[in-house]
């Protein structure tokens, strides 16, 4: 087997000078397509004692092993909208969560601009205080939801608010107040919403653990650990992911996910997850590779693709002198 030519060379050559081509595009939406989501017993059982009590749903575990896409799963099985977002900066404050107000733009306008327009044209509302508008009946919240939202009230909606322990200590605490009262107040304009308490918004909330929460959050959710796959899940993932693909046998699947327990059992800073090991197995399949098998130009194909896996160059020195 021989290498394809690849698209970069780094000599100043180009596509047309050396025969070469464009990868094929990768069809990411098979790695995130809820409907494959395959979510464990554990969790399974969290997620339905977090909808019974009408809690938030507290997810740890290692980043890549599903805690984000979890969310989109959860909104496609009750059959709501796809999940209202919120990724957690170390600046967030609570008021975030809920709208922003672009002060500066307004008094752009105002100097700038004939007829100055009202305050609320400058508010932006994110994930809480749109799942609370859409908590209210459709006549007054769709003026101030967008367009894609509109029409939909009152309704439940699925809020993922991402990598909670990033946030200062007292942003757990007072989101979940103004939650549990299913109000919150747009400072600049004094105007206060209020949403019908039964369509209370599905809270899933996930923590990379860099920093401890309050305990007081803590007592207010329902947690789950998401544990790394053993090789049954890993298998039952790859297959319900990426499928089988042409000459890319049983056999060959079943060394890829060998050969990847192999790599994250070393000594690494920052071991692969199942993110990676789906867009790994991806070009694995593009080549046919059986990494029990290999030629020397397979060899030189597999050390490329651990570049997807290693996360430092660490990592990547000592994934290839494995393979050496």
């Amino acid at each position: 087997m021989s290498l394809p030519k690849p698209p970069y060379a780094g000599d100043g050559t180009t596509l047309g000078e050396r025969g070469a081509a464009w990868p094929d595009q990768l069809d990411r939406t098979r790695l995130t397509d809820p409907r494959a989501y395959l979510a464990d017993e554990g969790l399974v059982d969290a997620a339905n004692v977090a909808l019974t009590l009408q809690q938030p749903l507290l997810l740890t575990g290692e980043p890549g092993t599903g805690k984000t896409q979890f969310a989109s799963s959860l909104a496609y099985e009750l059959e709501l909208p796809p999940p209202l977002s919120f990724h957690t900066k170390s600046t967030s404050t609570v008021t975030d969560l809920f709208y922003s107000y672009d002060a500066l733009r307004h008094f752009h306008d105002s100097q700038f601009r004939e007829g100055v327009r009202s305050v609320e044209d400058y508010i932006e509302y994110a994930c809480l205080g749109l799942a609370i508008l859409l908590g209210m009946p459709a006549a007054e919240a769709d003026p101030l939801l967008p367009e894609a939202l509109r029409g939909r009230g009152p309704t439940r909606s699925v809020v993922l608010i991402d990598e909670i322990d990033k946030a200062p200590r007292d942003v757990p605490n007072d989101m979940l107040n103004e939650i549990e009262e299913m109000t919150f107040t747009v400072k600049e304009t004094g105007r206060r919403f209020e949403a019908d308490p039964s369509f209370r918004p599905i809270l899933v909330l996930t923590s990379n653990s860099e920093k401890a929460l309050p305990d007081a959050f803590l007592r207010r959710c329902v947690f789950y650990h998401i544990s790394f796959p053993d090789r049954e899940r890993l298998r039952s993932i790859v297959q319900g992911r990426i499928g089988q693909n042409g000459a890319f046998s049983a056999d060959k699947l079943e060394n890829a996910l060998e050969h990847f327990e192999e790599l994250r059992a070393l000594d690494l800073r920052k071991p692969p997850a199942t993110a990676e090991l789906l867009e790994w197995v991806t070009i694995l399949q593009g080549h046919d590779l059986d990494v029990h098998d290999l030629s020397d130009d397979e060899r030189e194909i597999l050390a490329m693709s651990y570049s997807l896996l290693a996360k430092s160059r660490q990592d990547l020195a000592l994934l290839k002198s494995r393979l050496a």
